[in-house]
């Protein structure tokens, strides 16, 4: 009999550490100390980075949405109060900065130029993030099937764009995603469903039966 892929029962164990960690770096942030600042960067730049630009695909402005995002924690780090992790806190910190910066874009920015960049500064953000904190969904991959995966997440409808983002991705779970955007964990499943679904009609007749069957909403075997 098949059962729910969505598996809610995380180690209690590992989750209350993790809390601790999260409230001992809320608590030295809150203090002002170097290395608690150091820490913060350390654990979440590219993390931050990388939900960014695959919520954008913008290199330059993900890399504004970070600097915005890590502003806003700075400054509102005495708002924490461990009700939810610090990485759930930071990622809602970051959808929302996302959204402002789409907002700003197409207000602004479908056709500005950068005069100052050269051909040899243009490095995509595949170039930055090429390291082993590469998903295994990344991993599998080549090139080509890569970039119709871009395309296919840019033509995405944004509210399905981030939960797909969130969870295949980002490999948020279920209840984590719906803390980060604020919604119901029956609208996550659904949100993540559609846009699957979404994506695997965008990728018909493109990819190989596969990757369709990777992005077909399933129950787990």
């Amino acid at each position: 009999m098949a059962t729910s892929i969505l598996d809610l029962s995380p180690d209690q164990s590992a989750a209350s550490a993790a809390d601790a960690e999260d409230l001992r770096l809320a608590e030295g942030l809150r203090a002002g100390t170097e290395m608690a600042y150091e820490e913060l960067i350390q654990r979440f730049q590219q993390p931050v980075y990388a939900l960014a630009i695959r919520l954008l695909n913008d290199p330059a402005g993900s890399s504004d949405v970070v600097q915005e995002v890590f502003l806003k924690v700075f400054r509102n780090i005495g708002n924490f109060r461990g009700q939810s992790t610090l990485r759930t806190w930071i990622y809602r910190i970051t959808v929302n900065e996302a959204h402002n910066a789409r907002r700003w874009f197409l207000r602004h920015r479908r056709c500005e130029v950068d005069l100052d960049t050269g051909p040899e500064d243009c490095r995509s953000w595949k170039d930055v993030l090429a390291d082993q904190s590469r998903s295994p969904f990344e991993m599998t991959l080549d090139h080509e099937r890569q970039a119709l995966v871009e395309a296919a997440l840019e033509q995405l409808n944004p509210v399905y764009r981030e939960a797909v983002v969130l969870r295949d991705l980002a490999d948020l779970g279920y209840e984590e995603i719906a803390a980060v955007l604020n919604v119901s964990l029956g609208t996550v499943k659904s949100r993540i469903l559609r846009g699957r679904e979404a994506l695997r009609q965008g990728f018909a007749g493109h990819l190989d039966r596969g990757l369709a069957i990777r992005l077909v909403p399933k129950t787990a075997e």
